[in-house]
């Protein structure tokens, strides 16, 4: 069986969007070809959606643009908008004062990606990037895997380039597993004994510190949205096997595991959220804490820090990361 393949709006420069709904065993999604986003995801028994999105095309190119979207090529920020890729300097055009976020106006979250083949269960989409643009070298070719088997979906990333360069993506979405406006009383635990800190700017001091307080989440902690996560959490010191991250547990039972292969988990707790005047999947734009980012990537920063995994990417090497979401109601 194939995808139900419907039309999802036209972006501001005219590029068609499709949304793609998959479905098996007790989960429901739904993906656009914008920036691969994960605009939905039911479980079954569960009368509302597990991840923060909108009806609205408009609302993923302004405040939304990261929701559910992978980011990319490369993830979180690179201090100074600059970096050396094999020993030559690249500069990119800044989005958070000084530094890049999210690789800027042109990542992957603003992209229109390639549908290559969409089953019922599953959806494999394509996106090439030319050499230059945001500022990073090589002719890249990207491709996403978003497939559901039972109460679980994956997702499988792939990258390739003609040149040197930087590779690190992640899946953006925010979690919710209430339904409620924010997700004071979730239950978060992160399998990390280490943790990147950051300064000012949420950049890393270039530190790998051992957690403590509210950073030790490996027995797990609810929180009560004081603690002010927007940090990496060090699941590894390189990219490895498909392994336990994190578990996230909501109030009303249902439960999220996360898996992967990437040896960093950025946890951000969505204090910024602020959609007016979109509104979200129960009619309401959101609001701070709306939702809870889990960010499966490698450390930030890091062509700033040799002491980091490494996002180099060389050209003809292939970049791949494994990521598994599985839920649960108690």
């Amino acid at each position: 069986m194939t995808a139900r393949i419907t039309d999802f709006g036209t972006t501001s420069d005219g590029a068609k969007v499709a949304a793609v709904r998959l479905q098996a065993g007790e989960l429901t999604a739904v993906v656009l070809t914008r920036g691969a986003i994960l605009q939905d995801l039911r479980l079954a028994g569960v009368p509302y959606s597990l991840t923060l999105g909108s009806d609205s095309l408009a609302a993923y190119e302004g405040p939304m643009g990261y929701f559910g979207a992978l980011v990319g090529p490369v993830a979180n920020r690179i201090g100074g908008a600059q970096a050396l890729v094999a020993c030559r300097p690249c500069r990119f055009a800044a989005n958070e004062g000084a530094n890049l976020l999210h690789s800027g106006a042109t990542g992957l979250h603003a992209q229109t990606w390639e549908i290559v083949a969409a089953q019922a269960d599953a959806l494999r989409l394509r996106l090439r990037l030319p050499d230059g643009l945001g500022g990073f070298p090589g002719n890249r070719t990207i491709e996403a895997r978003y497939a559901l088997a039972g109460a679980s979906l994956t997702l499988e990333l792939s990258a390739t380039s003609d040149a040197p360069t930087l590779m690190n993506i992640a899946n953006h979405s925010y979690w919710t597993l209430d339904g409620g406006p924010d997700i004071r009383g979730h239950f978060l635990q992160v399998a990390a004994a280490r943790y990147t800190p950051v300064d000012a700017a949420l950049l890393p001091t270039g530190a790998a510190l051992p957690v403590a307080g509210v950073f030790d989440l490996r027995a797990g902690r609810e929180l009560d949205l004081s603690e002010g996560y927007d940090h990496n959490f060090c699941l590894a010191d390189a990219p490895g096997p498909l392994r336990f991250a994190a578990e996230l547990r909501g109030r009303k039972g249902v439960r999220m595991v996360l898996e992967t292969t990437e040896p960093g988990l950025q946890v951000y707790d969505g204090r910024g959220l602020a959609t007016a005047p979109y509104p979200g999947h129960a009619g309401q734009p959101y609001g701070a804490h709306a939702g809870i980012a889990l960010e499966a990537q490698r450390w930030p920063d890091a062509p700033a820090h040799p002491g980091f995994p490494s996002i180099a990417l060389a050209a003809g090497d292939r970049y791949s990361q494994l990521t598994r979401w599985s839920f649960a109601r108690e």
